[in-house]
């Protein structure tokens, strides 16, 4: 199934169904009452979050969308029946706002929320409702009031605990094969991975984290070069990023600093929250070289970086287990913190 992350569409709840005008004609009662019923509520909209999807490829071909509309009222007071609900199911995840304006509906980000999006329309009312001691047989009846409508942009961000940052080849969707249950495409030439894998990594029986793994990143990518900017949004949920960086590289040309920077930059310019982020330096393809104490010990020194540094070799698994630790150990502790400031609050 094709990676669908963003979709427009619009929506029409149900209109009102309309009030109507009749009058009581039974065998004792030629000249009766008036007996019109209101018109049934329109159908409304609503957006539920569901596990079981992971794309919004539904919203792609299918862009207009309608709630059933209320049903007329009918003579001896009946009222109309109610239009049906429309539910919307979208993954985990999904944001919703306004396409016009931006402003943002709702967020999606547990299975089973729910939000209403466009109400249906109010029913008119029946010729019973205008009935007075002056008026004995009254003839006006109301129509029903018009549905909401909208023009919305579906954008969703999935939820991962971990991201993964880098250039293409850096050995990302290796590195998760290796952590995970994930066995997302791995190949030597770049462009490797067209959409954002995830993978689960169990750390204990009761420990696990969800780690993203996007398409790499390269130099312009906040202005539209190549894929990964498209999928930089992933990453706004995460608590940690990882950049991993190939530190041997086939192409002696290639400067592993130089690229590192430019991810770092890449990310500074699409989004400043993103790139404040707590952020760890992963060195990918240890087993590639020789001397990996010195190599990585240069590396930092000429990058300028000053925080947390792993050497690994996704390949093989060296180091891999030990990261993951850690990985786990800080999502624990990050979540500790959160939760003492909400409580403070």
């Amino acid at each position: 199934m094709k990676f669908i992350d963003e979709a427009t569409i619009k929506i029409y709840a149900g209109d009102g169904g309309n009030g109507i005008a009749t009058f009581r004609r039974e065998k004792y009662e030629p000249m009766g009452g008036p007996s019109g019923g209101d018109g049934g509520r329109g159908g409304s909209v609503f957006f539920e979050a569901d596990q079981n999807l992971n794309t919004l490829v539904d919203y792609r071909y299918t862009r207009t969308l309608k709630a059933q509309r209320g049903e007329n009222g009918r003579s001896a007071e009946c009222y109309g029946a109610k239009g049906e609900d429309l539910i919307l199911r979208v993954p985990v995840g999904t944001v919703i706002s306004d396409k016009a304006t931006g402003d943002s509906y709702a967020d999606l980000s547990h299975h089973g929320d729910r939000a209403l999006l466009a109400k249906g329309g109010k029913g008119g009312l029946g010729n019973i409702h205008f009935k007075s001691s002056i008026n004995r047989a009254p003839r006006q009846c109301t129509k029903g009031e018009p549905g909401e409508e909208f023009e919305l942009y579906l954008e969703l961000k999935v939820l991962a605990d971990v991201g993964l940052l880098g250039m293409p080849n850096a050995g990302k969707s290796t590195f998760i094969r290796s952590v995970s249950a994930a066995k997302p495409k791995v190949a030597d030439y770049p462009f490797t991975t067209l959409h954002p894998n995830l993978g689960v990594v169990r750390v204990g029986e009761n420990q696990s984290f969800v780690i993203a793994d996007i398409p790499g990143l390269i130099e312009g990518a906040s202005e539209g070069a190549g894929l990964g900017h498209q999928f930089l949004r992933h990453l706004a949920r995460t608590t940690i990023l990882l950049h991993l960086v190939d530190i041997a590289p086939f192409d002696p040309a290639i400067n592993p600093v130089d690229e590192a920077r430019a991810i770092v930059n890449e990310l500074k310019k699409y989004d400043e929250l993103l790139y404040q982020k707590p952020r760890w330096l992963i060195l990918n393809k240890i087993d590639m070289v020789e001397d990996v104490a010195d190599k990585v010990k240069a590396f930092v020194k000429s990058f300028g970086w000053s925080g947390p540094v792993y050497s690994i070799s996704a390949i093989k698994g060296v180091g891999c287990k030990e990261l993951t630790y850690d990985i786990m150990t800080f999502i624990e502790e990050n979540k500790k913190i959160q939760n003492e400031i909400v409580i403070s609050e």
